[in-house]
């Protein structure tokens, strides 16, 4: 038997008591042991019975024991092992019939239509994003709180590995706190561009989810994407928009270059013309009202116009925005936007 301190057996652990490593060197050192010997030696295989003599053992070499004594259990773990290759074999035979039936009982359009439900969608996909983020944000300058929550989880999907790509309207060029925040998050390798118009505000996530606003209040109603055609569909316009879109270095002086100023006002021109007010060309710009007002009087001072009307006649029949060759002034202004 085993004295207190031998381990086999307590909480399916093996081990070798005092007595038994003294009745083990004995087996060694004089060719054999007689009497009772602990339990643990002859449990791993260490000592055998002598053919020759009973109630003597002599002492196994310890590759041998441990070989005699591991095969049984070797074999019960690769039993184990066949047994869960199979299992997963069959369950991956059949996963697509899960993927699909799943795929079909999620609704391909969510409507949500609370700000703590879009918040914690939002969190949810953002977190679960493991490629890629595209993001479009119209409206120019964001507040600095909302730049501060967007800067800690940008920063985090970077160390994660995710690709981020933002666009923005040209009118954030001038906003100190959205510029501090594209500063940011471009060192650590995001890509931000901006567009004199950018079609709406959209969030895509790897591919396959996407949100957009919903109808009515725009805060408090969005609209979750799954459908692959839908998704893949607002993925393509935001391509389209990326390819036009012209690039944010932070670390320029001057953002707001003559071309881009050009392209300000040719977008406010030509919303003019197509008989948006003041009111909605800013907030479709995403600049003041002030701003809009400076852009149409400006050129209505340059063509000799004396009203809206006229002014329209007059960009139509000088050609002014006919093309990227147009004849808007190319010298850089710095307004309020």
């Amino acid at each position: 038997m085993c004295g207190s301190d031998c381990a086999t057996g307590e909480a399916g652990r093996t081990g070798l008591c005092e007595r038994g490593l003294k009745a083990y060197e004995s087996a060694i050192n004089e060719g054999g042991v007689s009497g009772g010997v602990p339990e643990c030696v002859l449990g791993l295989g260490l000592l055998r019975p002598d053919p020759e003599q009973a109630g003597r053992f002599l002492a196994v070499s310890p590759d041998v024991a441990y070989a005699n004594t591991a095969r049984p259990i070797e074999r019960t773990i690769q039993g184990h092992q066949n047994a869960l290759a199979d299992v997963l074999l069959a369950i991956d035979g059949i996963r697509h019939i899960h993927s699909k039936a799943h795929r079909q009982r999620v609704a391909p359009v969510e409507l949500l239509d609370d700000p703590a439900l879009i918040a914690a969608a939002l969190e949810r996909a953002v977190q679960s994003c493991q490629e890629e983020l595209i993001t479009a944000q119209p409206g120019g300058g964001r507040s600095p709180q909302l730049l501060r929550q967007a800067l800690e989880r940008d920063l985090e999907l970077n160390e994660r590995g995710v690709v981020q790509r933002t666009l923005y309207q040209h009118t954030v060029r001038t906003h100190g706190p959205t510029m501090a925040y594209i500063e940011r998050v471009t060192e650590v390798g995001a890509q931000v561009r901006t567009l004199d118009e950018v079609f709406d505000r959209v969030i895509i996530c790897d591919r396959r989810i996407a949100f957009i606003p919903g109808e009515g209040d725009r805060s408090a109603s969005a609209l979750t994407v799954r459908h692959p055609g839908l998704v893949n569909y607002l993925a393509t316009m935001f391509e389209y928009m990326w390819a036009r879109a012209r690039s944010v270095d932070p670390r320029t002086v001057t953002q707001r270059s003559p071309l881009i100023s050009n392209e300000i006002r040719s977008a406010v021109l030509r919303l003019m013309v197509d008989g948006f007010t003041d009111e909605a060309i800013a907030k479709r710009l995403g600049m003041s009202v002030r701003t809009v007002a400076t852009h149409i009087k400006k050129t209505s001072d340059a063509l000799g116009s004396r009203s809206r009307p006229q002014l329209a006649y007059l960009i139509g029949t000088t050609g002014l925005l006919s093309g990227p060759g147009n004849s808007l002034s190319g010298a850089e202004e710095r307004e309020d936007l």
